[in-house]
């Protein structure tokens, strides 16, 4: 990955840390930064989040990064990695404490886990299994059904067409989707040991060997 741009946007949301030291862990070069200039020269970005849904985009819309996001996501394919919330700020909108709007590159909303078993508390907190849907690109380096961290009440709805894993926590959720050069994961890579390492390096390697040739 020396020869692309890795960014990871800072917005001011928690658990930025953990995924820098990831990075660091795997011998990584990037970049942490929300400034616009540096979202234009980046090649591929991550958006960690831990929090709340309407603070992410407050942060987001106020750092005035939207529009150049958008831009260099929609329009121009650049990949993104969104992490728990940074994945669900992917939706139209969610419904914690809201509606709010979210930044609507994937179709879907972002509601609370609603079990209605006492066996499984909200929020969901710890270790939980994945069943993945699709291996290819973020599980290439993971078999059978890897467990992750998760720290969530509020999970992503989406069409099925989108969605590359998913979990059991009462009720089957989204664990991780993809449209096109947009990824999202609801568990946290950069707290899951070696299996989030694993991970990483399968996305990052799913970079590396699609990236555009140079004239």
């Amino acid at each position: 990955m020396n020869d692309h741009k890795i960014l990871i946007i800072d917005y001011r949301v928690g658990n930025h840390q953990s995924v820098l030291n990831a990075l660091k862990c795997l011998g990584y070069n990037f970049l942490s930064s929300a400034r616009k200039e540096d979202i234009e020269k980046a090649d591929v970005y991550i958006l960690p989040g831990v929090g709340a849904f309407a603070e992410a985009m407050k942060n987001l819309e106020q750092l005035d990064v939207v529009k150049t996001l958008t831009e260099q996501v929609l329009e121009k394919k650049k990949p993104i990695l969104g992490i728990c919330l940074g994945m669900q700020v992917l939706s139209e909108r969610s419904q914690e404490y809201g509606p709010h709007r979210g930044l609507g590159w994937i179709k879907g909303e972002v509601v609370r886990i609603d079990t209605n078993n006492k066996n499984f508390k909200v929020p969901h907190v710890g270790w939980n299994d994945i069943k993945i849907v699709k291996k290819d690109p973020l599980f290439t380096k993971l078999d059978g059904a890897p467990n992750f961290y998760f720290d969530h009440s509020y999970h992503f709805v989406c069409d099925d067409s989108f969605v590359s894993s998913k979990c059991y926590h009462g009720i089957d959720m989204v664990a991780s989707l993809q449209k096109d050069n947009i990824f999202g994961v609801q568990f946290h890579p950069e707290k899951s040991q070696n299996n989030g390492l694993k991970f990483f390096r399968s996305f990052f390697n799913y970079i590396e060997n699609n990236k555009p040739v140079k004239c």
